[in-house]
């Protein structure tokens, strides 16, 4: 009978590594299975304990073997360390990344809501400035129509008081002109009565030197010259009246005649009473107005009364005959 080889300690340790190792790896597959399908949790630390059994031995193969097994599980733990805290860190990295696109979400949600809420204050803000500036547009139309209204009644009691006051100047003119043609009429009235009277005073003088001139003419030479003798100057100043009364009646006044002037004419004159010649023997220092005297005498042209006289009497007073003429004897 052959006797059975009691095996060493090494291969008496191999297949409880193994099953220690196997067993590792199967929890640290759990493990991060777990870590994948789990919601996110603050990061946690896995707590992983191993327990190592020793064999009680005295021998130093036991103890070397030992030795050489809690090293290859150190070799083998280190990795799978490393990897957990790779996956953490990533996780955390995505955790970090997630809220900060959160966090970049919720700000620029702030953001959106801040610029709606900016955009809501202009649009209110413009509306108030619109409805203010309506409101003022209209108290502005209002206040010029008021205007309009006030300008448009005081225009009219302007013109009513105008109106009024034209009225009254009107009628005060009326009322004056009335006076003034009543005063008019009156004073007309007055000068014809007393041109009435003058003229029929100058009638009667001259029919009463008509009259002396006919008993005159009318006697015999002896007679005649006892009558000249007696009327001589009455029957001149008849002849001379009637010569500045034909020549009033010629003149034109000139602009610069003056009351106060006086000019003495020679009046040459034929038997026939024809004027052949007028002219200026003492000047009033007005030419126009000497001119208009000398003009009127010439325009009279002849005066038949003188062929009343005799020749004797015509050649001594009437042949030439100063005569001295105002302003006021030629119809002033």
């Amino acid at each position: 009978m052959r006797q059975q080889r009691e095996p060493s300690p090494s291969e008496s340790l191999f297949w409880p590594v193994v099953w220690a190792v196997a067993l590792h790896t199967l929890m640290f597959a759990m493990l991060f299975v777990s870590f994948a399908f789990a919601p996110d949790l603050p990061p946690a630390r896995p707590i992983v304990q191993a327990t190592l059994y020793q064999l009680k031995s005295q021998s130093q193969a036991t103890t070397q073997t030992n030795q050489k097994i809690a090293g290859e599980t150190k070799k083998t733990t280190a990795p799978i360390y490393e990897t957990e805290q790779l996956e953490q860190k990533k996780a955390e990295q995505e955790k970090q990344a997630v809220a900060a696109k959160a966090a970049e979400q919720k700000k620029a949600e702030e953001a959106r809501k801040a610029d709606a809420a900016k955009k809501a204050e202009a649009e209110k803000k413009s509306a108030a400035e619109k409805k203010a500036a309506e409101q003022k547009k209209l108290a502005d139309i209002a206040k010029k129509k008021a205007a309009d209204e006030a300008a448009k009644k005081k225009a009219a009691e302007d013109a009513k008081k105008k109106a009024t006051e034209d009225a009254k100047k009107k009628a005060a003119e009326e009322a004056k002109k009335k006076a003034a043609a009543e005063a008019a009429k009156k004073k007309a009235a007055d000068d014809a009565r007393k041109k009435a009277a003058e003229a029929a005073q100058r009638k009667a003088t001259e029919d009463k030197k008509a009259a002396a001139l006919a008993e005159l003419l009318s006697e015999d030479v002896g007679r005649q010259q006892a009558l000249a003798d007696e009327v001589g100057d009455q029957v001149a100043g008849s002849l001379d009246d009637l010569i500045v009364k034909l020549v009033s009646e010629q003149w034109r006044r000139p602009p610069s005649a003056r009351n106060g002037m006086s000019v003495e004419v020679m009046i040459e004159m034929l038997p026939d009473g024809t004027i052949i010649n007028a002219s200026v023997t003492r000047s009033s220092g007005d030419g126009p107005f000497d001119s208009s005297a000398v003009q009127a005498v010439r325009n009279v042209g002849r005066i038949a009364e003188m062929q009343q006289l005799d020749r004797t009497t015509f050649d001594r007073l009437y042949r030439q005959r100063r005569a001295v003429f105002k302003p006021e004897d030629l119809g002033l």
